[in-house]
């Protein structure tokens, strides 16, 4: 079959009325956590999986894992949409890829134009989600024929790759990052060891024999470690939220938007591609380029709609983009898809290569759900876009006994096991002071999702050569995946040097 083919049997998988409802029940709850600050697309999806464990326990393996794929991914490109709602009526982002839309969002808010700004960026964000998904269906196939090519050291590198990349990116301090990467990578290593069946780092505590739930882990640091913050710090949102007005977007807005929409989205996607690279910094290359071309480059920062419409369409387009190294080489791009991967992998459904062979009703049904999910966001943003900014008013005292229930719950009911929940309340509040001493934590849920995976590819690796390391190096794209990869780390290094250097002469 080819690709369109492939895609018509994802439709069909995507139009049963059950995925048609998990699709909308995740972009509807994913726009809610959008909206409110804070708890952000991977403290929403960490959260959302025990419930789909639990709302597909009576449906077959793959039909199970198609269903929790597509809510889980419906959570992620909501919460991509909503986080724009409070950075443009509250000055507040709802995730880090928002930060920029504050900058123009708030300021057109202020001077009564919220309306045009929350419907300019819903449909940027649709327009985008189009985009990524068209070129996600056209690319995902070639680039699965490519990495079905590669032999264990090359996928070791490109792991390798995909942890220097986000650990390159991720926080203020490339230390804290790499820190944190390391730290998943032996959180990775607990359990009994598949080959010789050693104990490692088990303490004789039999709960740890078949290693740390990935589940319990990634609720713990997002979801509770996001309620602790709110209770310690006695977090409020202070500031005056804005009147939404007139929702529908004028001809010139429109106009104005078309281009900056475009950009914004071919950009994004690209960006969104390479490993690590993400929302955040599409959303911000985006901005400046639009800021470089338009011929009025004062009013950016005064309420230009151009500053709302390019990042908005960017960051969207990054989280399509993240798909396609997460479905097609098994190697999250971002801390998001990294918890995705982790939920396949729960379903015995292993992303990479083989997965658009082995689960083309997964793969295809997910890419299929996106389009779907995408013109429901649509529909939903435009005229209950009022509604959606009602959410930000939803009092701490009601909200945070919802998020500790459902993690209490969700993960009881998936590992049935009082252990698993004295882990969840240790790893929130170690979640709560990791973030409150800026340590990032998608690069420690990347490491322990891709930990077994590096090491067994190494293993094969070494076994394959006899034990010679030299085969990593022999290798020409296991090589260039290995070169990248330092680079990826040494560049921002020697910059930063270099910056301070010139600082220090200037000043001497």
């Amino acid at each position: 079959m080819n690709t369109l083919e492939f895609l018509y049997q994802g439709f069909l998988v995507s139009f049963q009325w059950t995925n048609l409802f998990y699709a909308f029940f995740g972009v509807l709850i994913g726009t809610a956590v959008g909206v409110l600050p804070g708890i952000g697309p991977m403290s929403g999806v960490a959260l959302l999986i025990p419930i789909t464990s639990t709302l597909t326990s009576g449906a077959s393996p793959e039909d199970a894992a198609a269903s929790s794929i597509i809510l889980l991914a419906g959570v992620y490109y909501g919460a991509m949409y909503g986080g724009s709602t409070t950075s443009i009526l509250l000055n507040t982002p709802g995730e880090s890829s928002s930060v920029v839309t504050t900058l123009d969002g708030y300021q057109m808010a202020k001077q009564g134009r919220a309306g045009a700004a929350l419907s300019i960026s819903a449909i940027g964000s649709f327009v985008a989600g189009i985009v990524s998904l068209i070129f996600l269906v056209f690319l995902a196939g070639p680039l699965s024929d490519l990495a079905i090519k590669f032999g264990p050291n090359e996928y070791f590198s490109l792991m390798i790759l995909g942890l220097c990349a986000v650990s390159g990116l991720a926080g203020k301090s490339l230390t804290k990052a790499l820190i944190m990467t390391v730290s998943g990578l032996l959180l990775a290593t607990i359990g009994l060891d598949n080959v010789s069946g050693v104990a490692r780092f088990t303490f004789d505590i039999p709960y740890l024999y078949q290693g740390l739930e990935f589940l319990t882990i990634a609720v713990g640091l997002f979801a509770l470690g996001e309620v602790f913050k709110s209770i310690l710090e006695r977090e409020s949102t202070e500031g005056k939220i804005a009147k939404v007005g007139r929702v529908i977007p004028s001809k010139e807005n429109l106009k104005k938007s078309a281009a900056p929409i475009a950009r914004g989205s071919l950009l994004g996607f690209f960006i969104g591609i390479l490993p690590g690279a993400g929302a955040t910094l599409a959303s911000f290359f985006s901005y400046l380029i639009e800021k470089k071309v338009s011929k009025h480059p004062d009013q950016f920062g005064k309420g230009a709609i151009e500053g709302v419409a390019a990042p908005e369409s960017a960051n969207n387009a990054a989280s399509g983009g993240a798909m396609i190294p997460m479905l097609t080489m098994g190697v999250p791009g971002s801390g998001t898809t990294a918890i995705l991967m982790g939920a396949l992998i729960m379903y015995n459904v292993q992303p990479g290569p083989l997965l658009f062979e082995d689960h083309p009703q997964v793969a295809w049904g997910l890419i299929a759900s996106m389009f779907i999910g995408n013109l429901m966001l649509l529909i939903l943003n435009m005229p209950l876009v009022k509604v959606f900014a009602k959410i930000i008013e939803t009092p701490p005292k009601y909200l945070l006994p919802l998020i500790i229930a459902i993690s209490v719950f969700g993960v009881y009911a998936v590992q049935v096991t009082t252990f698993d929940l004295y882990l969840l309340i240790a790893f929130g509040v170690i979640g709560y002071f990791l973030a409150k001493n800026d340590f990032p934590l998608a690069p420690l849920v990347l490491g322990l999702v891709l930990g077994p995976m590096i090491e067994n590819n190494l293993r094969r690796a070494l076994t394959n050569s006899n034990g010679d390391y030299s085969v990593l190096f022999t290798h020409p794209i296991s090589l260039a995946f290995l070169i990248l990869a330092l680079l990826w780390i040494a560049v921002p290094l020697v910059l930063k040097y270099r910056g301070k250097k010139v600082i220090t002469n200037e000043e001497g």
